[in-house]
């Protein structure tokens, strides 16, 4: 599977992906010493939700922009931070990707590395952060920067892999550079992201990497039956080592997420914890 964002920027899986990552950096703050946010596949930075590459695809429709203009009922404070970030950023317009929206939280004291192999997309990176002495962009292959990068001097933080999914041994790679990272930080919380085509192998690369770390934390979303030929209609989250507080508020946002973005039958959502 070929993930190019700049088709996909602002659909369903942005969606969770991002919801998750601002309740984990929320969570982070709370404690005044400093983290370090490491994103392995960080991507341009913005997107352009009316460029040809979005409007082709349309899937920013039925994500953040249908969001935007939803009732979220109780899930609406749990959504707020999320939903402020990106209309500061430019929606409906533009949309942020990881890399901004981890910039959005970040405090004096706190830091943020972003791995991006792709020199156009790296420069793209640097120019939408600006002039901020808190963040780096370093031109790495992902999994290698994962495997240099890992502990970071502040042993607090947040490891964010969601790799583009171009490759047939992506999930090889992505599970053997995980599987190094988890031993040189067993208490480091790491969010891997992934597009669920082919069910099986998702579930069994949750299942390899619950083996690896006995804390984690599941969560899928659904918004229609997967059916061959039609666009991705599931995605995933798993996070080793996530906040206590994060399973509670995922029982909340996951079922609103999959009430407020369903695109027809079969809307649902999965969340599995071990090791609590």
């Amino acid at each position: 599977m070929n993930y190019r964002h700049e088709f996909h920027a602002g659909n369903f899986a942005d969606v969770l992906k991002h919801v998750v990552l601002v309740r984990a950096l929320l969570y982070l703050r709370r404690k005044d010493k400093p983290f370090r946010i490491i994103d392995t596949h960080a991507g341009a930075g913005i997107y352009d939700l009316a460029g040809p590459e979005a409007l082709r695809s349309g899937e920013a429709r039925d994500g953040i922009l249908r969001l935007l203009d939803a009732d979220p009922g109780e899930a609406g404070a749990l959504l707020a931070p999320y939903l402020d970030i990106v209309r500061t950023a430019g929606a409906p317009r533009l949309y942020p990707g990881s890399p901004k929206i981890a910039q959005a939280l970040l405090r004096p004291q706190d830091r943020a590395l972003f791995c991006e192999l792709l020199p156009e997309a790296a420069q793209s990176l640097r120019r939408s952060l600006g002039r901020d002495e808190r963040v780096k962009t370093i031109e790495i292959d992902g999994y290698s920067g994962l495997k240099a990068y890992v502990p970071p001097v502040e042993r607090r933080g947040l490891v964010l892999v969601d790799p583009p999914f171009e490759r047939r041994d992506e999930y090889e790679r992505m599970f053997d550079s995980l599987a190094v990272a988890l031993r040189r930080w067993p208490g480091g919380t790491f969010m891997i992201w992934q597009p669920v085509k082919e069910r099986e192998i998702a579930d069994a690369f949750c299942q390899a990497i619950a083996a690896e770390a006995p804390d984690w934390l599941r969560i899928d979303l659904q918004v229609e039956t997967p059916t061959i030929g039609r666009p991705l209609a599931r995605t995933g989250l798993m996070i080793v080592n996530p906040p206590y507080v994060l399973e509670d508020e995922m029982k909340i946002l996951a079922p609103a997420l999959a009430r407020l973005l369903a695109r027809g039958p079969g809307a649902e959502c999965l969340i599995e914890r071990g090791g609590a």
